[in-house]
Formats: C-alpha cells, sequence, structure tokens
C-alpha cells in the first residue's frame, strides 16, 4: 500500500502541476509584430470587458474642435490612459488585455482616411514596450463617425488574469 500511496501522491502532483501550466495566458504571435494572431484564455479566468472609451479634452473646457481633442495619436493616448486607469481601478493592468478594438473615424487632416500609423504610434506606448511587453489581438476599423463631432478614437478593451 506505501508504493501505492507514493504512486498516487507523484500522479497527483504531476495533475497539480499540469493543470498550473495550463491555467496560464497563452499569446500566440503572427506575421505582425504589433499584435498577435489569438490568445488562449483558460477556463477559470477571470475577465473584464469595458466599453468603448473616447479621449478627453487636451484643451481644458474646450470641445468644440479637433484641435481641443488632439489628432489620432494625441486621441489614441488619452485613450490608452483612460483604459489603463479603468483597469486599474478594477485591479487590472495594462499588461492584462488581450483584445482590443479600434474604432477611427478619417482624419479631416488627411483627406478623410483614418490615420493607422499615428494610432500604432500611440498604441506602441503601451505594447510591446518598456512597461509592458505584452501584445494583444487587435482589430482596427475606420468608421464613418463616433459619438461627438470631434472624436476620431474609440477603443475597446478586453483583460484577462489566469486563475491562480
Amino acid at each position: 500500500m506505501k508504493a501505492t500511496a507514493r504512486i498516487a501522491t507523484g500522479v497527483l502532483a504531476l495533475l497539480i502541476a499540469h493543470s498550473a501550466d495550463a491555467a496560464e495566458i497563452t499569446r500566440h504571435g503572427g506575421a505582425n509584430a504589433l499584435i498577435h494572431q489569438s490568445v488562449v484564455i483558460p477556463a477559470g479566468s477571470e475577465t473584464v470587458l469595458l466599453s468603448g472609451l473616447t479621449p478627453t479634452p487636451i484643451v481644458a473646457g474646450k470641445t468644440d474642435s479637433f484641435e481641443a481633442f488632439g489628432n489620432t495619436k494625441t486621441q489614441t493616448i488619452a485613450v490608452m490612459e483612460r483604459i489603463k486607469a479603468a483597469l486599474a481601478d478594477r485591479g487590472y493592468a495594462m499588461s492584462d488585455v488581450v483584445k482590443l478594438t479600434v474604432f477611427l473615424v478619417g482624419d479631416p487632416a488627411l483627406g478623410g482616411k483614418m490615420d493607422f500609423a499615428g494610432m500604432n504610434e500611440a498604441y506602441r506606448m503601451y505594447f510591446g514596450s518598456a512597461d509592458n511587453k505584452n501584445l494583444v489581438t487587435r482589430s482596427t476599423i475606420q468608421v464613418a463617425a463616433l459619438a461627438a463631432p470631434y472624436y476620431l478614437v474609440e477603443i475597446e478593451a478586453t483583460a484577462a488574469k489566469a486563475p491562480k
């Protein structure tokens, strides 16, 4: 019986070790160095989904122009800071983000085309950076308009924490 108990204990230890390994969020890279192709979130993970967040004005008290909110890069930074704060309020960090959906309005200064490069410049400050090496899965879509006439950016975020 003692040998059987040792074998059972060994098997149990292996199962526990395997379960701990399986409980990690797995990120799969793709050809694009800015984003991941997929993320696997294990069962039992805690997940938070943030509604689309929009920028705050960069000029205090003004909301009546693109100058009041800035260009796509500036607006993306403002939105990322709002995401960062909302996640922190819930005990999450930017490194916990696994998915972003980015909505961009065509910039009048670019003839109505979305400023994908400006958004990516700001994105790189928060993901794949010295502060946060993690990348995310991401979709970026040009839309006709957002809730306010001078918004160029809205971003939805999903963050997850694997069970301990």
